[in-house]
């Protein structure tokens, strides 16, 4: 983990010009220049720069409950480094001060300490029996000792998205793609507690238990319909493990795969206004956005609809990062704002490829008194199969 003097040269980069303020989605529901990535650029650097007239006019910043909660509350959405004209990786900056707070004592927040005990204690942060891992399996569905891929399901929809499950689970049968799951040896991929500064336990003990469980078995391909298990997997995994020795895909891109091979074919229609919103782990952190659109695109009846506000531009839900776990009212109302837009936009439903985004746009949905609701784009496919 980097100390503070070693993460200086990446906050001494910053010009301080703002570009990042508008765009953060937190400091739009602050409004304080101290919930802005700039603030708490300028914050950490006078941390770090104490001079001895600081301490002689008794002027030394601390490191205050208020500057610690205003840390923490990042979704994780990138969008700041997106929008940084001297490109700092700030996605991986705010988890290493994050790491360097609680390190030194602070943080991290009481939601994102009792994750970390859940996933301690049974390998998923809802606290639920890992023998009740696979438990959303429909009889109908064989799984295949020699499989094609290993669908790996990701705790949010084994225990509390379970229908997404089950229709990755179905299109994948409908395709004759022999596949199999992971059962009680897969684990939490890691994402939220990385996400909120907790990243020993997942270098030590969690990353390299769910590549092992792959390379054990010697299976070479794997699905996740996550997005926060996707990146987890794509862009941390290798730092902290090594290369995997499997072939990874976001279920999107490997449905894509599936409808140009001629084995997925839609026989019925979707016919709605389909607005997309793009999950900040799958778009801006691992660089896919076409696979989930040109599967919407292959559904007969679909109107895919395009607006500014998608893409890099695309606003996050708010769900990220352990933000929803510690900070829900805010989340919910970052999710009501891109509701909204779909609103505006004439859309008829919202399409995402994550299920956190799809939980906090509903609830975003609900409390703003919008009647939108938002499916993953497994569902809409499976609808249409």
């Amino acid at each position: 983990m980097r100390k503070i003097n070693e993460i200086e040269k990446d906050l001494y980069a910053c010009l301080q010009c703002g570009y990042c303020r508008d765009t953060c989605p937190v400091h739009g529901q602050i409004g304080w220049e101290s919930g802005s990535p700039r603030g708490k650029v300028y914050y950490l650097k006078q941390i770090a720069n104490r001079t001895p007239m600081d301490r002689l006019l008794r002027r030394t910043p601390e490191i205050t409950p208020e500057f610690v909660e205003r840390i923490f509350q990042c979704t994780s959405c990138a969008a700041c480094e997106h929008n940084c004209h001297v490109e700092i990786d700030f996605a991986h900056v705010w988890e290493e001060v994050k790491e360097w707070l609680i390190d030194q004592g602070y943080g991290p927040m009481e939601a994102h300490k009792k994750i970390r005990e859940k996933v301690v204690a049974n390998h998923n942060p809802y606290d639920e029996p890992m023998e009740k891992r696979a438990a959303w399996l429909p009889p109908e569905i064989k799984l295949s000792p020699n499989p094609e891929v290993v669908f790996f399901t990701g705790c949010t929809e084994a225990y509390r998205m379970q229908p997404l499950a089950v229709a990755t689970a179905k299109l994948l049968d409908k395709a004759g793609v022999k596949f199999n799951v992971l059962g009680e040896d897969e684990w939490c991929c890691g994402s939220p507690l990385l996400r909120t500064g907790q990243k020993g336990i997942v270098r030590d003990d969690i990353a390299p238990h769910n590549v092992k469980a792959m390379d054990r078995r010697g299976w070479k391909t794997m699905v996740t319909a996550c997005a926060g298990c996707f990146n987890t997997m794509k862009n941390d995994y290798p730092h902290l493990t090594g290369t995997p020795g499997y072939k990874l895909y976001h279920v999107s891109e490997y449905l894509e795969k599936l409808i140009k091979d001629g084995k997925l074919k839609f026989t019925k229609e979707f016919k709605k206004k389909v607005f997309y919103h793009d999950p900040c782990h799958l778009g801006r952190h691992a660089k896919v956005y076409d696979a989930p659109r040109n599967v919407l695109k292959a559904i007969p009846g679909v109107t895919l609809l395009e607006t500014k506000a998608e893409r890099e531009e695309s606003q996050c839900c708010g769900a990220g990062g352990g933000f929803k776990s510690a900070f829900n009212e805010m989340a919910e109302s970052i999710a009501a704002e891109r509701v909204q837009q779909a609103v505006d936009a004439g859309a008829d439903v919202i399409a995402t490829s994550c299920p956190f985004c799809q939980v906090n746009l509903n609830a975003g949905a609900k409390r703003a008194g919008l009647n939108i609701k938002t499916m993953d784009v497994v569902q809409i496919a499976l609808q249409a199969a």
